[in-house]
């Protein structure tokens, strides 16, 4: 009974995300007398959180390694002013390109490449240069806004060209949405046997299997679940399948390379990691520089969902995606993170955000109710920690 007890209090975190997803979905959907778990609602749901989850699994390794980064929503947003002007002039006036398929493509590129430079000078300046995240990332925060006011002229740039608003407005059919759920749950349950092996492998303490299964099985849950409501309605959405393929692979690179094992490392003690020959700079450069593709990603994603680029884009969504790591379990004081724990905190700032519209909350509640909730995980977090010290 001891022993289970310890491993309740060792867990708790991720239970504890879990029954405040459930929760809030139960709540509202009494508050709004079933409105909220229509298919419908459930679709606009996962398409809201796709631009906070696409930064939000880039946020965890960023502050796995004990950093952060303020930029992501500015550049997200620039990045989305970028694709809006690429495809309402550029495209036009200077490149001539009639396709629309193939100026979607274009402006996807584009997009993609401005966002991973962004991501890389950063990681330069924070790397090599050794400027704080803090500073270094609000700097950038500024910057964003001024190429943006710069690009936009303060007027609203349309994005809404046929092929590049498939990327967050179009829907698969029903058998290929089962098909990604399918492959999507195996990887679930690969992940973790793999993750018990190698655990085994390096002589760390396993947790009783019953544990990892529930865990796994609750995930693979919300996967079925997701695709047998929107399927409902119109289909799995693009951007959430988008969103499915990026989660599975940082999943991997962070548990199964080196490079992983690494951003780990340094954020768990970094000077053993130096001491043991890990390329701090090296590693840090490539986080951040991995960061800003998936800004790229999300600007993508952003530009295409809202159909134009404008002087407010990618506004709050930095704390978004800060408050959707760090609510998933990602510790604060570094070294701790799940990709799919993200995933879940974007789910539940996404449910409340809605939740709260259907019920006609002012908006500055809303706000309210998103910086308790940040800070309520902060101190969780370190409470935490402290209990396990």
């Amino acid at each position: 009974m001891e022993t289970l007890s310890k491993r309740v209090r060792q867990n708790i975190q991720t239970y504890t995300i879990i029954l405040a997803l459930v929760g809030i979905w139960i709540l509202f959907t009494v508050l709004t007398k079933g409105a909220f778990m229509t298919p419908q609602n459930f679709s606009n749901l996962f398409r809201q959180m796709t631009v906070t989850s696409f930064l939000a699994i880039g946020m965890v390794l960023v502050i796995v390694t004990g950093g952060i980064d303020l930029s992501v929503g500015k550049a997200a947003g620039f990045v989305s002013v970028i694709c809006a002007f690429l495809q309402a002039r550029f495209w036009v006036d200077s490149i001539p390109i009639s396709n629309p398929y193939l100026m979607a493509a274009a402006s996807v590129l584009v997009g993609l490449i401005v966002g991973t430079a962004w991501g890389a000078a950063q990681g330069a300046l924070i790397a090599y240069l050794r400027i704080p995240p803090f500073i270094a990332t609000l700097g950038g925060l500024f910057i964003a806004r001024g190429l943006i006011l710069w690009r936009t002229e303060g007027k609203t740039i349309p994005a809404n060209q046929v092929g590049f608003s498939y990327i967050a407005q179009g829907y698969l059919s029903d058998w290929i949405g089962w098909v990604l759920a399918a492959l999507v749950v195996i990887f679930l349950f690969f992940n973790m046997f793999s993750s018990r092996s190698r655990k085994v492998r390096y002589g760390v303490e396993l947790p009783p299997i019953a544990f990892d299964l529930l865990t796994t099985s609750f995930f693979a849950l919300l996967v079925v679940v997701y695709v047998f409501m929107v399927n409902r309605y119109n289909g799995v959405q693009v951007p959430v399948a988008l969103l499915a393929v990026a989660s599975v692979i940082m999943t991997y690179v962070s548990n199964n390379t080196r490079f992983g094992r690494y951003t780990y490392a340094i954020g768990g003690n970094r000077e053993a990691a130096r001491l043991s020959g890990i390329d701090i700079k090296k590693t840090l450069f490539l986080v951040y520089t991995l960061m800003g593709f998936l800004v790229g990603v999300g600007g993508v994603v952003l530009a295409s969902y809202v159909g134009y680029g404008t002087i407010a884009a990618g506004e709050g969504y930095e704390l978004d995606a800060i408050a959707s790591a760090i609510l998933g379990g990602t510790s604060t004081l570094g070294g701790v993170g799940t990709v799919f724990g993200a995933l879940i905190g974007a789910l539940i700032m996404s449910s409340l955000s809605t939740g709260l519209q259907m019920m006609n909350v002012a908006p500055f509640v809303q706000y309210l109710v998103k910086g308790m909730v940040l800070v309520l995980a902060v101190l969780l977090d370190v409470s935490f920690k402290k209990g396990k010290a």
